[in-house]
């Protein structure tokens, strides 16, 4: 069995705040994260770089249109006027930046953010999508002009055997999911998508109780937190001979 099941474990939101920065840091060095999905546009993106230089963690650019946060918002790189609503900072939901965006301002904005990367010196393996498609026609242009794949798009989607996502569970789930999830998985590449983090005040001052994100801040993301860095997870990993990849060697032989 061993190297017939291949599994990318992607830590989400890489570059948002410190609180998801460290916890990144902690899920690839103790845990099981293969890769991260990183923030160019958000405020923490500098520390991320910086960890990434030094970890050498495979990163994808997670093209962001959107800002979901009540109180930290965050603005685009470049000046398109239908990205923002009206405080400067990105829309916060897809259905609103879908409305809003045109293809111009989208296409170089999200341009901006993969050359963000290269001005730190930081190579990518792949790039996906912040939430979701706000602008569904320009993520496969900027990731041909990338020359990596656009792991969410229609054909390169399909080269998975399957993509799943942990942190939308109630956290006493999550576990004996986990335990299934590997029990079940069948030969070729997986991926299944976290979203880790810390216990830093930050995280649980991002939004107001009751928000539609509100259990994407603290509960979610310290609940996957437990998960990715548990021994007996990554046990049940091993006995299986399930081999743990990222996009950067995942589809090699």
């Amino acid at each position: 069995m061993a190297g017939d099941i291949r599994l990318i474990v992607q830590g989400d939101d890489f570059g948002m705040c410190h609180a998801v920065n460290v916890g990144t840091m902690q899920a690839f060095q103790d845990g099981i994260l293969t890769q991260t999905s990183t923030m160019a546009a958000c405020p923490w993106f500098t520390e991320a770089a910086a960890l990434a230089r030094e970890s050498g963690i495979p990163l994808g650019v997670h093209q962001t249109l959107t800002c979901e946060w009540d109180f930290l918002r965050w603005r685009p790189l470049t000046d398109g006027p239908s990205l923002v609503g009206g405080d400067g900072t990105f829309l916060r939901t897809v259905a609103e930046a879908r409305a809003s965006i045109t293809h111009d301002d989208a296409a170089r904005e999200l341009s901006a953010q993969v050359a963000k990367f290269a001005a730190e010196g930081l190579d990518i393996h792949y790039l996906d999508v912040h939430m979701g498609e706000s602008a569904p026609d320009v993520y496969a242009e900027i990731s041909a002009a990338a020359g990596k794949p656009y792991i969410y798009g229609p054909v390169e989607s399909q080269r998975f055997a399957s993509i799943e996502i942990l942190s939308d569970r109630d956290a006493d789930t999550k576990k004996p999911w986990m335990d299934a999830y590997i029990a079940g998985l069948t030969p070729g590449v997986h991926l299944l998508v976290t979203h880790c983090a810390v216990a830093e005040p930050e995280l649980a001052a991002m939004h107001a109780p009751g928000t539609e994100t509100y259990r994407w801040a603290e509960e979610y993301r310290l609940s996957d937190q437990a998960i990715v860095t548990d021994p007996e997870i990554r046990k049940a990993i091993e006995e299986r001979g399930i081999e743990l990849v990222s996009m950067r060697n995942a589809f090699t032989d």
